[in-house]
């Protein structure tokens, strides 16, 4: 008989690479992975690795029990959703991840109502990339989370894990008001240098953004989401970012924009409820969509539904920003 442990180690060296990353990630030593995967090979009667000094790679009998796994491991959480539902009323940990801007402007009204309707369930909020969530998902580290995607970053399909819709918001360009812009890049660009790859986005937009292609620019860290789509939609518009600070929180970029350090992408859940008269706000064609991802067959778990129910309950109406539609 297979082992569930064990197969689920097995999925994590699929998606990660190597055994010391399952190792991190699970909390266990490289030698322990080794001797697991070791155990299992033997229940399986077949080679499931193959090992060329430090590296390690699956058999095709491994790839094939991986994708028995992933519906073993899927089957298993729509039981213990069954076993949840059975029981009366939701209590114990519920751990949710979510990125900051969903933390501060959605996540606490959703704790409220959920706390309100199931005191019991303990809901444990710990700060996630969107990058990192689906690992933490598989992991269990996480029960549930917020993530997102961008028209010029879609996110790519997760094995083991399923997502549902839940907001769409719009993406501004915030650059500092009249008499705060930032000087000029010295550095002259060619103006028949091509568009870069990424695709091209609407004639109005790419004009909006090109107005800007001068000036220095206010991005997330690099390897983030946000990082990425601030610079494809710039290279869809036909030049490259000067990128001169690197900042995650949105609150903080505006407070860079209106002191005239440069310009920036924001979407609407990052901006304050009130107008800035040193920012100059120009919606963009293009959205931010927000996600909940859990462990596929979770979707029934009633701790899983009741957050999601929440959520949804506490989505504010698109931020009302004084800003310009643009062209």
């Amino acid at each position: 008989m297979l082992d569930v442990r064990r197969l689920r180690l097995l999925r994590e060296l699929a998606r990660r690479g190597t055994i010391a990353a399952v190792a991190e990630a699970l909390s266990y030593s490289p030698s322990a992975v080794s001797q697991q995967l070791g155990v299992l090979e033997r229940e399986a009667g077949l080679p499931l690795l193959e090992r060329t000094g430090r590296t390690v790679r699956l058999t095709p009998a491994g790839q094939n029990l991986v994708r028995h796994a992933e519906a073993v491991l899927e089957r298993l959480e729509e039981a213990a959703a069954d076993l949840a539902e059975a029981r009366s009323g939701l209590a114990g940990a519920l751990r949710i991840g979510a990125f900051p801007t969903a933390t501060r402007a959605i996540v606490p009204a959703a704790l409220t109502a959920l706390a309100r309707r199931h005191p019991r369930l303990e809901a444990m909020v710990t700060e996630t990339d969107p990058a990192a969530v689906a690992h933490a998902l598989r992991a269990g580290d996480l029960d549930v989370a917020l993530v997102h995607e961008y028209d010029f970053v879609p996110a790519p399909r997760e094995p083991g894990i399923a997502t549902e819709p839940l907001y769409r918001e719009a993406m501004y360009l915030a650059a500092p008001a009249a008499g705060r812009e930032p000087p000029p890049d010295a550095r002259q660009r060619d103006p028949e240098e091509p568009a870069a790859a990424g695709g091209p986005g609407p004639a109005e937009q790419r004009a909006v953004l090109r107005a800007h292609a001068d000036a220095p620019w206010i991005t997330a860290t690099p390897g983030t989401l946000c990082h990425t789509m601030a610079v494809r939609a710039c290279e869809a518009a036909g030049f490259t970012p000067r990128v001169r600070h690197l900042v995650d929180e949105f609150p903080t970029v505006l407070a860079l924009v209106a002191a005239g350090q440069g310009v920036a992408v924001v979407p609407g859940l990052g901006l304050p409820g009130h107008a800035d008269p040193a920012v100059t706000l120009t919606r963009l064609r293009m959205e931010r969509r927000t996600k909940l991802a859990f462990r596929s067959g979770s979707a029934g778990h009633p701790a899983v539904a009741a957050f999601g129910e929440a959520l949804r309950a506490a989505l504010p109406p698109e931020p009302a920003t004084g800003a310009d539609d643009g062209p």
